[in-house]
């Protein structure tokens, strides 16, 4: 057994699906899972950090941990200026 239950799968299978618009996938979310597209991304992002979704499809959540990662720096600030010079010489 995976250790992730049957919720997990299908989140984790639902996915896996090629997206091409995030209203789709939107919409998708709450026809198909039955949820807020707020409450699945929360859950997909719990989901991606245990050991046992990594196991049942290492890929895919390998795939998504290092979106996450790529999105965390492109929102994070850049590290504050430590001299005072900010960026000038002198």
């Amino acid at each position: 057994m995976s250790g992730l239950s049957d919720h997990d799968m299908r989140i984790l299978a639902f996915e896996r699906r090629g997206w091409r618009s995030p209203g789709v996938k939107e919409q998708a979310i709450a026809d198909v899972l039955g949820m807020p597209a707020t409450r699945y991304y929360q859950l997909l992002n719990e989901l991606i950090d245990r050991p046992e979704a990594l196991a049942f499809d290492p890929v895919l959540v390998t795939r998504l941990r290092a979106q996450r990662v790529r999105r965390r720096r492109i929102r994070s600030p850049r590290p504050a200026d430590t001299n005072g010079t900010h960026g000038r010489n002198g």
